[in-house]
This record gives C-alpha cells, structure tokens and sequence, in this order.
C-alpha cells in the first residue's frame, strides 16, 4: 500500500498537485467565464471531497488528508501559482497534462498497487468538471454540457494517464 512515505517531498507535491490539475486541465480547455470557473473549482473539490468518502484506498485517502492540511494545501497553491503564472489556457493545459504523465509513472514505479485506484480518482475529478457548466451558452442556455475542447482534453487526460480504453 502506497503513502506519502514512498515519494520524496518534491514527488508527493507532483501527486497533490494532480488532483487540483486534473480539473483544471478541463477548466482552461474551454474557459467558461467567472461564474463557470467559480463553479468548475467547486466541482473539483466535490469531487475530491467524495473520493475521500468512499475511497478505500489508502494513497487516496493519504493525499486527501494531506490536501485538508495547511501545509498540504499551501504546497499546492504555491505549485499553482507558479504552474499558471503568465500562462494562456492552452499552456495551462499542456502543463496540466505533463504533470498527469509524470505522477502516472510516479505512480507506477513507487505505489504500484495504488496506481489504478488513484488514477480513478484524477479521471473522475476531471469528469466532474467537464459536466459542471454549460459551455457556448449565454448565462447557461443553449449550451452543451461537455464542449469538443473538454472532450478531447478528457481524452488527453486519459492518454497522460495510461487509461485510454
């Protein structure tokens, strides 16, 4: 069973991370103006935050503990900041998305076991926010649900992860 003790302080960082970047990705892949975003945060965090309920795995419950810390939560403000600083949205994703590729071989090569169920969880997150808030609409009528732009980045997100089927 995988816990922050398999990871170094700057690999567990990377893992925090992608559970705030997973939704992100798909916010910045179609921006959805501030009421959208508002809303897109939200869902990510739901999503989190009923992944610690019904997980049963033991990394996912260990990141979602440590994302309720201040410290947790203030390693991954800094990263993001840093992360988003001076960024279009198209970049946010690339970057986004390089960070899922490198927690997913993270992942593989110090918590094998845990792999699959976290990978779930980033790929639920994700899912989560592309459902979250009309797109193409004006003020949340006539819009789709899932935008092309979100579409394909949720396809992205799964390649960055190894869970393409």
């Amino acid at each position: 069973m995988g816990n922050r003790k398999n990871f170094t302080s700057e690999e567990w960082a990377k893992v925090l991370e992608s559970m705030m970047l997973a939704g992100m990705a798909v916010s910045a892949a179609e921006p959805s103006g501030l009421w959208g975003t508002v809303k897109e945060a939200f869902a990510s965090r739901s999503a989190i935050t009923a992944s610690k309920q019904s997980a049963s795995n033991e990394l996912v419950k260990a990141a979602i503990a440590e994302l309720e810390t201040q410290e947790g939560r203030s390693t991954v403000q800094a990263a993001l900041r840093k992360l988003v600083a001076g960024a279009e949205p198209s970049e946010i994703v690339k970057r986004a998305l390089d960070n899922l590729r490198e927690v997913s071989a993270l992942l593989d090569a110090k918590a094998p076991g845990d792999a699959a169920a976290f990978r779930d969880v980033l790929r639920g997150i994700s899912q989560k926010v592309a459902e979250t808030s009309m797109e193409g609409g004006l003020l949340g009528v006539g819009g789709t649900r899932i935008s092309d732009a979100e579409k394909a980045t949720l396809a992205e997100i799964e390649k960055a992860l190894g869970t393409t089927t």
